[in-house]
């Protein structure tokens, strides 16, 4: 399936963004967020890159809720992430074992994402099924997570993310612990859903990642960090492990990224 151009909508909107932390035992602040700016159109994909500590995974918590800022403006859907519905904006942590339920089962744990949004059964029951069949679980629906290895477990915390049909999936190093042909095999699953329609921001350490899945990727640096540079990916799609990883034009952005965060502006 050809992936259409986003359409230009803006879904995600912040404006000099602030975030700071306290030291512990030193009652100071450490900021981590200044003055960063961003704009995601609805069904954009977005990676964002940057050195460890940064202020990647602080500004998804942000943006899913999680987190609150300490200044600046932010919207998402048109409203303060905190103040959306259940299922609206759903975010994926890279720690599935920790995320998923141990006495539940696949299907179970699928379940309770839906539980909260005040479904009927029959619906939580199709939704729960078609999200399984989607990440080719549906022949270990009735097992439990410390049943399932890791890779079938991130494909069960991404089935229970997609089950919820969220606009808005935000995924922080979701396949950061897993090996490189699972890993591969992820991306295109996410590329395919994705594709069908969603919006979606990827924090990633992984540079080929993020100029793989995404139609634009945003440096973070600077400490306190800010948007540093914002380069589009003009690769066709569907895109493929191998023919689009070779060809010059991966290569070029990959470069420029990697030159962009070795080149000490961005420590």
């Amino acid at each position: 399936m050809t992936r259409l151009p986003p359409p230009n909508e803006i879904v995600i909107r912040t404006h000099n963004l602030r975030k700071s932390y306290s030291r512990r035992g030193t009652g100071t602040a450490h900021p981590v967020l200044d003055g960063t700016n961003l704009l995601v159109r609805r069904d954009e994909f977005i990676a964002v890159v940057g050195r460890s500590g940064c202020g990647k995974s602080t500004l998804l918590r942000i943006l899913a809720g999680a987190a609150r800022e300490d200044g600046g403006e932010i919207s998402v859907l048109g409203q303060e992430p905190s103040q959306l519905p259940p299922g609206r904006v759903v975010l994926v942590f890279q720690d599935y074992s920790r995320s998923l339920l141990p006495w539940r089962s696949a299907a179970g744990n699928v379940r309770f994402a839906l539980e909260r949004m005040g479904l009927e059964r029959s619906e939580m029951r199709n939704r729960t099924a078609d999200a399984l069949e989607r990440v080719n679980l549906t022949k270990f629906a009735t097992l439990f997570p410390a049943e399932l290895s890791g890779g079938m477990q991130q494909r069960l915390q991404l089935a229970r993310a997609i089950a919820a049909r969220p606009e808005i999936l935000l995924l922080d190093e979701p396949f950061g612990s897993l090996d490189a042909l699972t890993r591969y095999e992820l991306e295109d699953e996410l590329q395919k859903l994705c594709g069908e329609g969603m919006t979606a921001v990827l924090v990633t350490h992984d540079i080929d990642e993020a100029v793989y899945l995404a139609d634009r990727v945003i440096v973070l640096g600077g400490s306190p960090a800010a948007v540093e540079i914002n380069l589009k990916v003009d690769l066709p799609r569907p895109r493929s492990q191998g023919l689009t990883k070779a060809s010059s034009q991966f290569a070029k952005l990959r470069n420029q990224l990697l030159e962009k965060l070795f080149d000490g502006r961005s420590s």
